[in-house]
Order: C-alpha cells, then sequence, then structure tokens
C-alpha cells in the first residue's frame, strides 16, 4: 500500500505540489465506512500574487484555511450548485493550494448510476469528482489524514515504473474556465488518461 501523503510533502509551492501529485490517490471514506479510491490525473496550482486564487485580495471566512499550514482541504461551491476540492500547500501564512480536477476511479461510487456514461468520465472533472466522491462543504478544513474522511496516498508502484519508462506522460499547460491569470501555465494531467476533463 503507497504511504500516506504528510503535510511535509505538501509543504511546497502549489507549482511544485500540482505536477507530483499526478498518479497519487484521492481516497475518501464515505460515512457509511466505505472507502473510495480515485487516481489524481488533472490539477490545477493556485498562488499568492496569482489573480485567480481566492486569496488574492484578503483573507475572508472562506479562504481562511489557504492562509494555514498544509495538509488541509479546501471545499467551495460554484455556481451555487458544484463542489471543488483543492489541498492546501505551501508553508503556513502563505495561501496557496492545488485544485484537483480529476481522477480516475477503479468502481463506481454507490448511488451512482453510469447511464450513458463511461466509468472513466464519473470524476472527469472538479463538480464531478466532488459529486462521485461525496466531498462538499461539510469536509472543507478538515486534515487530509485517515480517520477525517479525506486523505491522500503516493503514487502506486507501477504508476511510478510507467512514469519513469516513459509509458505515462504529463502535460503542462494553462488553466481552465478563468478570467483572470488564465495565461499561467500551472494545469497538468496525465496525457494517456481518458478521465481528463479537458485537452
Amino acid at each position: 500500500m503507497p504511504a500516506v501523503i504528510t503535510p511535509d510533502w505538501l509543504s511546497r509551492c502549489a507549482t511544485q505540489v500540482a505536477p507530483d501529485l499526478l498518479g497519487c490517490v484521492l481516497v475518501r471514506q464515505l460515512p457509511s465506512g466505505e472507502i473510495l479510491r480515485g487516481v489524481i490525473v488533472e490539477t490545477e496550482a493556485y498562488t499568492p500574487g496569482d489573480p485567480a486564487c481566492h486569496a488574492y485580495r484578503r483573507r475572508t471566512p472562506r479562504n481562511a484555511v489557504m492562509f494555514g499550514p498544509a495538509g488541509w482541504a479546501y471545499v467551495y461551491l460554484i455556481y451555487g450548485m458544484y463542489h471543488c476540492f483543492n489541498v492546501v500547500t505551501d508553508l503556513d501564512g502563505v495561501p496557496s493550494a492545488v485544485l484537483v480536477r480529476a481522477l480516475e476511479l477503479d468502481r463506481l461510487p454507490p448511488g451512482l448510476d453510469l447511464g450513458r456514461h463511461k466509468l472513466h468520465r464519473v470524476a472527469a472533472g472538479p463538480g464531478k469528482l466532488c459529486r462521485a466522491l461525496q466531498i462538499d462543504l461539510s469536509l472543507t478544513v478538515t486534515p487530509l489524514a485517515p480517520g477525517q474522511g479525506l486523505w491522500l496516498e503516493g503514487r502506486s508502484p507501477t504508476f511510478q515504473t510507467q512514469l519513469d519508462a516513459g509509458q505515462i506522460s504529463f502535460v503542462q499547460t494553462t488553466r481552465i474556465g478563468l478570467t483572470q491569470g488564465a495565461d499561467r501555465p500551472w494545469r497538468w494531467y496525465v496525457a494517456e488518461s481518458k478521465a481528463v476533463s479537458r485537452r
């Protein structure tokens, strides 16, 4: 079993953590005790001085967790209906985070009907993955650790071997859906993954 990712590993700039999270696993323990896992295949970085970052202007009750130490969950709501899950990064007092944009799930989460969709598209986007893993505002300001409902695990040996051998590659590009800071190439995704939200 890959090791649980610790706050120390996340206490770096978001632009360093974001590509390093590709291939790692987001683990969700549901209130029922059932555990779901998804391989992270798409991320975006947000840092101080970045006009697209929620903490760009000032500290607020919503973004306060971004100013704290690394290793906490920051969940917010967009368009009044879609949740987005972020991993707080960097040093205490330096507001930054990595948005997890897409996951490859190994099985269908409970209560979801595939319908016309394929399994690899169930978590292909930040809102979709939060719906699939039942991540909502109740999980914001939660430490990412076993027993807390959400945590991160490192890459599997198979993924790392394929990456080292060039069988898996990463793409770096600009972020999606922004009106400010849209020119910054702070989005990364696994080139071979069918679960990436947009290419």
